[in-house]
This record gives C-alpha cells, sequence and structure tokens, in this order.
C-alpha cells in the first residue's frame, strides 16, 4: 500500500495493519506510563509484588533474543545489497552493545519483574525480527526517490555513541557496593535527566532511516512515546526523592522538554 505524501521518503507498505498494530502497541505502553502503570525495572520496579529476577539476568534476557535475530538474520538473508547489510549490521550490533553493557558496564541496585521482563523482550525481537523481514519484503519495490541511508547510518553511529557515552556514567555514579540512586551528573545529564532515552531514540530513527520501511518508522516513533512518558516520569521520581534536583533539568530535549 502506497502512502502518496511520504512515498520519496518510503518503500510501499507490504503490510499496513502489522505497521499499525505496531505503532498502537508502542504508543499505548507510553500511555501507561504517563497514568502510572510502569514496566517494572529500574527505580519502577515494585519489590514487593510478582516474581522477580536480577537485574542483570533481567537485562540480559531483554536483549539477547533481539541479539540473536539480527545474527541469524546475516544466515537466513544473506546478500540483496548494502542497504539491507547496513540495516542487519545495525540492529545486530545494538543489541550486542547492550548485552555488553549489561555484562560490563551497569551496576544494579534492584531486581525486575518477570511479566515486564517477558514483555520487553518480545517486543524488542519483534522489533528486530519485524525490521530485518519486513525491509526483506520490501526488496524489488521502486526504492524512495530520497535515498537517507547514510544519514540513518551517522543518526545510528551518534545514537549509539551518546546512548553508551551516558550509560558509562551512570555506572560511575556509584561505588561497587552502592545501591542508592544519585542524582547524574555530567555530559548531557547537566541539562536532562534521561540522555541515554534521547539517544536510543536516536538509535531507532537510526534503523528508520537506513532501511526507509513505514514499519520502521512507526517503531520509532512509538519507542519515542515510550521514552517521552518514561523520561517524564524519571524527573518526577527524582524531584519526589531529591530536594536538590535541579529545576533546570528537563526530561529528555535540552532546554525543551
Amino acid at each position: 500500500m502506497k502512502i502518496p505524501v511520504l512515498s520519496s521518503f518510503m518503500f510501499d507498505e507490504p503490510s499496513i495493519w502489522i505497521t499499525v498494530a505496531t505503532l498502537l502497541s508502542t504508543v499505548y505502553l507510553g500511555f501507561a506510563e504517563v497514568i502510572g502503570s510502569h514496566l517494572q525495572y529500574s527505580k519502577f520496579a515494585n519489590s514487593s509484588q510478582g516474581i522477580k529476577l536480577s537485574s542483570r539476568a533481567g537485562m540480559l534476557i531483554l536483549y539477547t533474543p533481539a541479539l540473536l535475530a539480527g545474527i541469524v538474520s546475516f544466515f537466513v538473508f544473506p546478500g540483496d545489497g548494502l542497504r539491507f547489510l547496513l540495516l542487519k549490521s545495525a540492529v545486530t550490533f545494538h543489541f550486542f552493545k547492550r548485552d555488553l553493557e549489561v555484562l560490563f558496564v551497569h551496576k544494579y541496585s534492584g531486581n525486575m519483574g518477570v511479566g515486564s521482563t517477558i514483555l520487553i523482550s518480545i517486543f524488542y525481537f519483534y522489533v528486530a525480527t519485524s525490521m530485518i523481514v519486513v525491509y526483506y519484503m520490501s526488496l524489488g519495490l521502486p526504492e524512495p526517490s530520497i535515498d537517507l541511508t547514510y544519514i540513518g547510518l551517522i543518526i545510528f553511529i551518534a545514537g549509539i555513541i551518546g546512548n553508551f557515552y551516558h550509560h558509562n556514567l551512570l555506572s560511575k555514579l556509584r561505588a561497587n557496593k552502592e545501591k542508592e540512586y544519585k542524582i547524574p551528573r555530567g555530559g548531557l545529564f547537566n541539562l536532562v535527566i534521561c540522555p541515554h532515552y534521547l539517544f536510543e531514540i536516536l538509535i531507532f530513527y537510526g534503523f528508520a532511516f537506513i532501511s526507509q520501511t513505514p514499519l520502521a518508522f512507526a517503531c520509532a516513533i512509538g519507542d519515542s512515546c515510550y521514552l517521552i512518558a518514561r523520561s517524564h516520569q524519571t524527573r518526577n521520581w527524582y524531584v519526589s526523592k531529591f530536594e536538590d534536583f535541579p529545576t533546570s533539568i528537563k526530561c529528555l530535549i535540552p532546554y525543551v522538554f
């Protein structure tokens, strides 16, 4: 199905219902955050409810299935051009990086709910798989007249670097035995409370620009909605916990929100 206004930037849509369902489901997760129905991880994990996993084990479960999907895609869908190679490589590298951070960068202060862990893991696996499969389904269709592949690659690299840098800053807030939360400092933390979310959004828009499929843009928009809502709730949490929290620090976008 062709979307006339966007046809210069996107492939034809092989399955509009998959794209619509993806967008609505991810937007719903953002709405759930706004109304206080948080996914149970990080500072919003409720230690008194449900079955729990250690944060390290839970985080590995979040990202590893998506990483494996990316690795398998090189064998299931070999070749088929530079754009497809860049998409598969970007998806695989992102989740490989996340697993490395889980193992060697992050410090943990709590547990994760099993239900939220499974839900997020399925979402990431679905995103990784669907972006690759839908692009494969688009092969042979007319290419968009405006090629955004290399712009997407630049956005993706900027997102990866910025996301890793700020995750590394977060890890240095605590000594090895410390578990209490502190107000993050350094980098864009001096301007927003969730710069790592901002750069994760860039990563997803990198995927979208590289592939130029409507589904990839739906994933990016949905991820943005969720992380915007999550960053707003995160800032509210810090304000409630720290009397000295700087009022000038925004949620996600410096000086704006």
